[in-house]
């Protein structure tokens, strides 16, 4: 069987495409997939009936289990549809251990009229093994209530991990809603924002994929993405001095994604503001205000789908 090469983007099935990778080659996995719920991609139908989605997802988790190293992190985006079927087809059927259920809260969901908008997606964190994973605490530490708060001499000056938390609108409650929760704070990458490459609906902000590639991987891991989409996962882990290896169905994605890669350097900045809550991206048109707090909201797509009311 052939190899494939590391460091760059592949056209094709990634059903097929993981199959040619060297089983326990991977050091962590990110897959944002298609969420079957109707999204007009170019060359993939997104309206399967349930139980062929379900056996192709069980196909393509496979692929990312058995590319895994056996210290390997696979994170998994999916929306309400179906985030419950894949997190037991993950857990029981191929064996991987739940580390954290994260929440991606991104403002401005679809408006509804007779039900609650949807403002988030689903972030699951497996491990191949429960003791032995990466995980460097220490790029992914947040300063604490203590430290902000309440100027404590018993605080800990590298912070604190992110823990659990509810929370409600941050326009709401502005101070309550703190970057060490399990529910991830970060813009939409909006049809405005200067970070938006176009032509691809859920493009992911690269400083959620920092935080991931920071947290699961050290510089010189190898990071698979089998759904590439606008290459942000792959765009990230070049920056941050990992090797790098995707598959995407589309020839006109995987264009843009190329494009991407060539014009990414290694230890560029990551696209995007540090700290969202203070401020969001600067827009195509010039520079936004300080202290807004929610960017214009932008079309439906697979992690902000139309939502019927």
């Amino acid at each position: 069987m052939k190899k494939l090469e590391s460091n760059r983007i592949h056209q094709m099935d990634c059903v097929k495409g993981l199959a040619h990778l060297p089983p326990g080659s991977v050091d962590l996995a990110f897959a944002d997939p298609p969420f079957n719920i109707g999204y007009q991609y170019d060359v993939y139908d997104d309206r399967q009936d349930e139980e062929k989605y379900l056996d192709w997802c069980r196909q393509w988790m496979r692929g990312v289990v058995d590319a895994l190293k056996p210290t390997g992190t696979f994170w998994l985006a999916i929306g309400d549809e179906y985030a419950a079927e894949l997190k037991l087809i993950a857990q029981k059927e191929l064996g991987l251990i739940c580390r954290n259920w994260v929440i991606w809260y991104y403002t401005f969901g679809v408006h509804c009229k007779q039900k609650f908008s949807r403002s988030h997606a689903h972030l699951f964190y497996f491990v191949k093994d429960r003791k032995q994973f990466t995980f460097n605490d220490e790029a992914v530490r947040v300063p604490s209530a203590r430290q902000l708060v309440y100027a404590d001499t018993r605080a800990d000056p590298k912070g604190r991990l992110p823990d659990d938390t509810w929370i409600l609108r941050p326009q709401d409650l502005p101070d309550g809603f703190r970057s060490d929760g399990d529910t991830w704070y970060f813009p939409r990458v909006c049809g405005t924002f200067k970070e938006r490459v176009g032509g691809h609906g859920c493009q992911m902000p690269e400083r959620l994929l920092g935080r991931i590639i920071r947290a699961c991987s050290n510089e010189g891991d190898l990071v698979l993405d089998p759904f590439g989409g606008t290459g942000t996962t792959l765009v990230v882990a070049k920056k941050l001095r990992r090797q790098y290896i995707g598959f995407e169905l589309s020839p006109e994605y995987t264009k843009k994604i190329e494009g991407r890669l060539h014009a990414a350097k290694e230890g560029d900045p990551l696209d995007g503001v540090e700290d969202p809550l203070t401020s969001v991206p600067p827009t195509k048109n010039g520079p936004v205000r300080k202290n807004r707090r929610t960017p214009a909201s932008d079309e439906a797509s697979p992690l902000f789908p139309a939502e019927a009311d």
